[in-house]
């Protein structure tokens, strides 16, 4: 344990997802020797972040405005939507240049144990931007991992009754794997073989 401003830094850093212990540790000694110019361009980058990004809100992707770049492109196809997680996982997708429709995001998957139901999650936008029956295909890109396949399963269970083409990205992603870190080919794959589900 160190005393004061260090502790706090490295109790601060800990918090961040995928930061233990060690890691904060290691970041905070980093900082203390990095040059002041330095450090003051990190705190002006997060404070910055906070004061200018926002969420999409048509789609919840992050954007700099009400919409983001995607939603408010007019090439891109509004028939055609792309169920993901969260705001990476766009940018995972868009990487492949397989996929020209829109997006929506979820912000999460279902996850019982970390008490995330479907209420936690943007679904209730989803449906409200299917009901205009502009719509024709739902893909389901989803982590394929257990939480991911849960809320695919639900959303799929949802949107069969409206008469949509649900389909899931095909097999090439690794079970219990994040979409952020697949590479190019093996996510271009996914999406030219996604498969549909249900009836």
């Amino acid at each position: 344990m160190y005393e004061g401003a260090v502790q706090d830094l490295i109790d601060e850093l800990g918090r961040l997802p995928g930061v233990g212990p060690k890691s904060a540790q290691r970041i905070a000694f980093h900082l203390l020797a990095t040059d002041a110019v330095d450090v003051r361009r990190l705190v002006d980058a997060l404070t910055e972040v906070k004061a200018r990004v926002r969420f999409c809100d048509t789609c919840g992707n992050v954007a700099e405005s009400e919409q983001c770049r995607i939603c408010a492109d007019p090439r891109r196809s509004v028939d055609v939507i792309c169920v993901v997680e969260e705001p990476k996982d766009v940018v995972a997708i868009e990487r492949t240049r397989e996929f020209r429709g829109k997006y929506h995001v979820l912000g999460g998957a279902i996850n019982p144990i970390e008490n995330v139901g479907p209420g936690d999650l943007r679904i209730a936008q989803l449906m409200t931007r299917l009901a205009d029956g502009q719509v024709t295909e739902v893909i389901l890109a989803t982590d394929p991992n257990v939480e991911g396949e849960a809320t695919a399963t639900y959303l799929a269970r949802m949107l069969g009754p409206m008469g949509l083409r649900v389909t899931r990205l095909a097999s090439g992603l690794p079970v219990g794997g994040d979409l952020e870190y697949a590479d190019e080919v093996t996510l271009g794959r996914a999406f030219e073989g996604r498969r549909l589900i249900g009836g």
